[in-house]
């Protein structure tokens, strides 16, 4: 098969597009000719060697989050059949049968993910088990479907199964156009919160308005604590989920209400956080929670309400761009830059 590569760590300049072997198949996965690939940070961690799951190997094919069609399945398949238009659940949690992913989905150890410890989208081809694919509405393109799983998944399980987030709270986030932010600012409104939401710049903000959010700031320059303080009347902010880590660790502690909740499910600006006041956690019982791999058995009923709020305009995928695979260097670039404002995605011309 054709596909986009690295076989040593560094720069974008070690991406090859070339050809690998086919992907092999057992009895209870699918083989899945690859649309579309949206890509993630950890498209770029792991790229850079900054950072490597447990499992990971070279030479690496990446794409977390594909969609495609069915063109083969194993001999222990009936539910799914050649031709269907899916979207793969990248997280190998509770894989089961005779798959080549069984038992390699321990959600507090050594995780397996498709394009993160296996090969991914950046394929032409990628062997999922069949439990882990998803039918994509007639309606919906691939690159749409495509920018789901991660992003949308992890968001939805540190909003609602980690953080509780309720109707009518205050959720406070940072990084408006990251993928997580651009997905949490679409459910949370969609669940009744009001969304505060934070940029690197007023273009940025603008497009979380856009999306629901009631009231942005660059935090660049501004005081978010004292921000998010006259946001809320001097109360405070329910919930901050954060995804940046350091840089706006101490503001976001600093604004949370008493009894709020900080839920982490990110590194971006560094991987060590200092805890700036035990004295104000303890007085305000803040609570400081990790959110943990998602649950695969949350995919399907997450998958429907994506493509309900699609379907009926409630949501968007904010795409900004798509790139042909072979041209992935260039979108990796752009990620990196900080400077994009929405997913980028890219497709296999076939």
């Amino acid at each position: 098969m054709k596909a986009l590569f690295y076989t040593e760590f560094g720069t974008p300049d070690v991406l090859k597009f070339g050809h690998l072997p086919d992907p092999i198949l057992r009895p209870a996965d699918v083989l899945l000719a690859v649309s579309a690939t949206a890509l993630n940070r950890l498209d770029i961690v792991q790229r850079n060697g900054w950072f490597t799951l447990p499992g990971f190997s070279l030479p690496h094919v990446a794409g977390m989050d594909l969609a495609g069609t069915v063109i083969e399945v194993g001999a222990g398949v009936s539910h799914v059949k050649a031709g269907d238009r899916v979207v793969a659940d990248p997280s190998l949690h509770a894989v089961g049968g005779d798959s080549q992913f069984t038992g390699l989905g321990e959600r507090y150890g050594d995780l397996g993910v498709i394009g993160a410890t296996h090969a991914g989208g950046y394929g032409e081809l990628c062997a999922v088990s069949a439990d882990h694919v998803h039918p994509i509405p007639d309606a919906m393109d691939f690159a749409t479907a495509a920018v789901f799983p991660t992003a949308w998944m992890t968001t939805h399980h540190a909003l609602f199964r980690v953080g509780e987030l309720r109707s009518g709270e205050t959720l406070l986030m940072h990084g408006a156009t990251s993928a997580l932010t651009l997905a949490a600012t679409q459910m949370a409104v969609a669940a009744g919160a009001r969304v505060l939401v934070t940029a690197a710049s007023e273009e940025k903000c603008a497009i979380a308005r856009g999306l629901g959010a009631a009231a942005t700031t660059t935090n660049r320059e501004s005081d978010i604590t004292s921000w998010a303080m006259q946001q809320t009347d001097g109360k405070g902010v329910d919930m901050v989920l954060d995804h940046v880590g350091p840089a706006l660790w101490e503001a976001s502690i600093f604004a949370l209400a008493p009894r709020g909740r900080l839920v982490t499910c990110g590194n971006t600006t560094g991987d060590s956080a200092n805890i700036p006041s035990l004295g104000f956690l303890f007085q305000r019982g803040i609570q400081i929670k990790g959110s943990d791999a998602y649950f695969s058995t949350d995919f399907a009923s997450v998958w429907a309400l994506y493509c309900e709020g699609m379907e009926h305009g409630r949501f968007s995928p904010q795409i900004q761009e798509t790139f042909a695979i072979e041209h992935g260097a260039q979108a990796h670039r752009l990620l990196e830059t900080g400077e994009a404002t929405g997913r980028l995605v890219m497709q296999h011309m076939s």
